[in-house]
C-alpha cells in the first residue's frame, strides 16, 4: 500500500489534502474552543487575530485562515530557490485548502472536551498526524514547515519538530506576557505533543540501516537500489555458519519512507533475499536527506 501510495502522485496529493483537513479540524475542534495558540505561523496569525477582535474590530469572524494564506505568499517565493518548484507548487495546493478547511471547519462554542488536558493530548496527536501526513506525501501547509525543511534538506540538526519547539518558545514567551499563565501553558503542552508526534510521522527524519543477504548477483542489485532509490551501496562477501556457503551482504542507509520501496527492488531482484533494518540510527557525512 505504501509503494504504491509513494508513487502514485494523485494519491499522494489526495493524502496530503487530507492530512491538511485533519490538522483544520484538530485545531478548530480541540484548540479553538479552548482558546489556546497552536503556535508556529498560525499560531502569530492566531494571536493577530484575537488583538483585532478585542481591541480593533470587536465581533470580527475569524480571519485567522486568511491571515494565514497571505503570510505564506512571501515565504513561498522565498522556498523556490531552496526546495525546488515541484514542492512549492504542492503546498500552494495544500496551503490553499489547509486555510479553506480552517475558514469553513466551525469551532463549537463550547469545548467538546472541556478538560484542558485532555484537550490539549488530542488536539496535539490529530494535528501531529496530520502535519506528518502532509510532509511524508512531499507536501507542507507552508509556514514554519518549509523553514523546518529548508534546514533538514540542508543537513541542520534542526528536524521540523524541533524547529518548531523553538520558533514556539518566542511566540508562547509573548502569549504569557499577553494572557494569562494557563493558556501559555497548556499551548506550550499541545505544541510539544504535535511536534513529537509530527516528527514520528514524518519518516523521512528517521534514518535506518538496511543489511541485504543474497545469492544473487550483487552488483546488479547494488546497481538497481542507485537507480531506483538513489541511495549508495556497500557490500561484502560473507559465509553462512550454517552452510558454509559464500553469500552477499549489502549495506544501506535511507529513510524510514523509502524501506518498503527497497522491499519491493530487492524482491524483485531476489525473492529469497533476507534483509534487516535498524531504525534511528545516527548518520553522519555525504547523506541525502529527501523531502518528496
Amino acid at each position: 500500500m505504501l509503494y504504491s501510495t509513494h508513487h502514485n502522485r494523485t494519491l499522494r496529493l489526495l493524502l496530503a489534502v487530507l492530512g491538511t483537513g485533519i490538522t483544520a479540524c484538530a485545531q478548530n475542534l480541540f484548540i479553538v474552543p479552548l482558546h489556546l495558540y497552536t503556535g508556529g505561523l498560525m499560531g502569530v496569525c492566531q494571536l493577530i487575530r484575537t488583538l483585532v477582535q478585542e481591541h480593533l474590530a470587536p465581533g470580527t469572524a475569524d480571519i485567522a485562515g486568511i491571515l494565514y494564506f497571505l503570510a505564506n505568499i512571501p515565504i513561498l517565493l522565498l522556498a523556490l530557490r531552496d526546495l525546488g518548484r515541484t514542492l512549492v507548487v504542492k503546498t500552494i495546493i495544500c496551503t490553499v485548502t489547509y486555510s479553506v478547511f480552517y475558514s469553513l471547519i466551525p469551532a463549537p462554542a463550547v469545548p467538546i472536551v472541556e478538560d484542558y488536558l485532555t484537550g490539549c493530548l488530542l488536539g496535539g496527536i490529530l494535528n501531529g498526524i496530520g502535519s506528518g501526513l502532509v510532509l511524508t506525501c512531499g507536501c507542507s501547509t507552508g509556514g514554519l514547515d518549509i523553514a523546518g525543511l529548508i534546514l533538514s534538506k540542508r543537513g541542520s540538526g534542526f528536524t521540523v519538530g524541533r524547529f518548531s519547539i523553538s520558533f514556539n518558545a518566542v511566540l508562547y514567551a509573548v502569549c504569557l506576557v499577553l494572557f494569562t499563565p494557563e493558556i501559555a501553558i497548556y499551548s506550550i503542552i499541545y505544541n510539544f505533543t504535535c511536534a513529537l508526534v509530527l516528527d514520528r510521522v514524518h519518516q523521512q527524519n528517521i534514518s535506518m540501516q538496511a543489511l541485504i543477504f543474497t545469492r544473487a548477483d550483487q552488483h546488479a542489485l547494488g546497481r538497481r537500489i542507485i537507480e531506483k532509490l538513489g541511495r549508495g551501496v556497500t557490500y561484502w562477501e560473507g559465509m553462512g555458519a550454517y552452510t558454509e556457503e559464500g553469500i552477499h551482504v549489502l549495506c544501506v542507509c535511507l529513510s524510514k519512507y523509502e524501506v518498503e520501496e527497497l522491499l519491493h527492488t530487492v524482491h524483485e531482484a531476489d525473492p529469497h533475499a533476507f534483509l534487516t533494518t535498524q531504525q534511528g540510527v545516527h548518520v553522519y557525512g555525504n547523506f541525502r536527506r529527501k523531502l518528496d
